[in-house]
């Protein structure tokens, strides 16, 4: 907790370049349920930066649920699935790692909710403000966010908010209506009927606020306006919000030189930005305290659990530690720790280490040179610390492979070559001259991997394409993967044990 004189600026995109957010207490006078004065609306815009009292770790935190939020969006927009899906699925996830209520639900903390979202977003205006691209797919992500809120917003909330904004759109008047009636209803593809031409309401726009609608020949251009319906608004609405919040983070990127940063920010500020540069929101996976979680494995399960249940990075240091009977430092950590995230007790482990390393190397070997490191990366040696299993973001950025190392993603540290040969060799499923080898191939070129490793999931586990680890979910850790594998093994073999179980009492009737 920071002293209550601790203060910091962070740039904006108002009149006042500077967001002054004060790392001390929490703010007062935030109470649970009924609308919120504070954050009138559900919908935001985001364009006046708050003066919050917050603590670092919120800093982060909120960051970091957004984050995950934007990352989902990005792997979903990514996966060729219809609309209806994508919508459906982030609807979903938002609703568990962010929700925001509208004004009408009850017994929700709406200042707390909308506190936390708005907070996210300006932290994630510092992370990814720094370029083009950065910017580019911050300002794609958030506005896919706002339509889907704007989607699901309560109806009469949504139109206030519309017109909060006061947007200069030009009605257009009856007569002129009636002058182009001919022109507007061959852009009326939901139907043409009088009455539904009656009932629907128009604006003039400048054409280059619309490229979408223009681009799909869905509206009538006259004098370098556009004419657009009141069904196709959230296009209007879309076009401001982006064109508003690519302003913004262009502004910020300006004032952040000028920024007299703590110490403290700059280094989560730097690992948010590169969790998404790597495709990939912070994971949120959690092994259970002790030897993981889920079920306890033993050293002689290893084998079984890895041919049915390792994502693809963990199978090739698997394959190679058997080849090879050696691991490099980096690939016994990687191995190592998913292990432990996987249930590998700690006596368990040196088992397992002792045995694959084999005969050629002596016990008295063994103890001295690789069992403190087991011991270590358990937390019984050393400083104790319980290090957690390494996320795909962690494997794909930091400690790089060499040529003779076998610890990294195959997705991105593999040659596409050698990729195919090893997954059609780890995965029978999986064809080489197939679509879905195509495809994944095609994620790898563009440096989706974690896409890439979703479908390879989807494909071996019979999973319908973007269901991924159920939800829509992307791989985002080996030990979600692995996890995932195993619960879903255990569900089919408790419907078989049922329908046994089933079949015998109807015998015995």
């Amino acid at each position: 907790m920071f002293r209550p004189s601790t203060r910091h600026n962070l740039p904006s995109s108002s009149s006042n370049p500077a967001l002054e957010v004060k790392l001390n207490k929490r703010q007062s006078g935030i109470g649970a349920g009924g609308p919120s004065a504070r954050w009138p609306y559900r919908l935001n815009f985001y364009e006046h930066p708050p003066t919050l009292d917050i603590t670092l770790e919120e800093f982060e935190t909120f960051a970091i649920a957004r984050l995950r939020i934007l990352s989902h969006i990005e792997s979903l927009s990514h996966r060729s699935l219809p609309y209806a899906q994508i919508a459906s699925g982030i609807t979903t996830y938002t609703k568990t790692h962010l929700p925001l209520s509208s004004n009408t639900a009850r017994n929700v903390n709406l200042d707390e909710e909308r506190r936390r979202d708005e907070i996210g977003h300006w932290v994630l205006r510092l992370a990814f403000c720094r370029s083009p691209d950065l910017r580019a797919r911050f300002v794609r992500t958030e506005t896919a966010l706002f339509k889907n809120r704007f989607e699901t917003d309560d109806i009469h909330e949504r139109a206030a908010f519309l017109r909060s904004l006061e947007f200069d759109w030009q009605i257009v008047d009856e007569s002129e209506k009636a002058t182009y009636a001919t022109e507007l209803r061959s852009c009326m593809s939901w139907g043409t009927k009088d009455d539904q031409f009656k009932a629907e309401s128009w604006f003039k726009v400048p054409w280059y606020t619309v490229p979408d609608l223009v681009g799909g020949r869905r509206v009538f251009i006259r004098a370098g306006m556009a004419y657009v319906p009141q069904s196709l608004q959230i296009s209007l609405v879309l076009q401001a919000f982006a064109s508003r919040l690519e302003k913004a983070l262009e502004l910020t990127a300006k004032n952040l030189p000028r920024l007299d940063e703590d110490e403290r920010l700059g280094p989560v500020i730097d690992h948010l930005a590169s969790s998404f540069l790597s495709g990939l929101g912070a994971s949120d996976y959690q092994p259970a305290e002790g030897s993981g979680s889920t079920s306890a494995v033993t050293a002689e399960m290893v084998d079984d659990v890895a041919r049915k249940h390792f994502p693809p990075c963990m199978k090739n240091l698997y394959e190679r530690l058997k080849r090879d009977h050696h691991l490099k430092h980096f690939g016994r950590l990687q191995l190592g720790l998913f292990l432990k995230g996987l249930g590998l007790p700690l006596d368990e482990a040196i088992v397992f280490w002792r045995r694959m390393y084999g005969a050629t190397m002596s016990d008295d070997k063994f103890n001295k040179e690789y069992k403190y490191n087991i011991r270590h990366s358990y937390g019984q040696e050393g400083k104790r610390a319980n290090y957690p299993p390494k996320s795909c973001q962690q494997i794909l950025t930091s400690n790089q492979p060499g040529t003779q190392d076998s610890h990294g993603c195959p997705f991105r540290h593999f040659s596409p070559e050698n990729l195919t040969t090893f997954l059609l060799s780890s995965y029978p499923q999986l064809d080489r001259g197939g679509a879905e080898m195509r495809e994944i191939l095609d994620s790898v070129k563009t440096a989706h991997y974690h896409v890439a490793c979703t479908r390879v999931f989807e494909i071996t586990h019979s999973v319908k394409k973007g269901e991924g680890l159920g939800n829509a979910e992307s791989v985002s850790h080996p030990n979600k993967w692995s996890d995932r594998s195993r619960e879903m093994e255990k569900e089919v073999l408790e419907g078989i044990k049922r329908k046994e179980d089933g079949d015998e009492m109807m015998v015995d009737a």
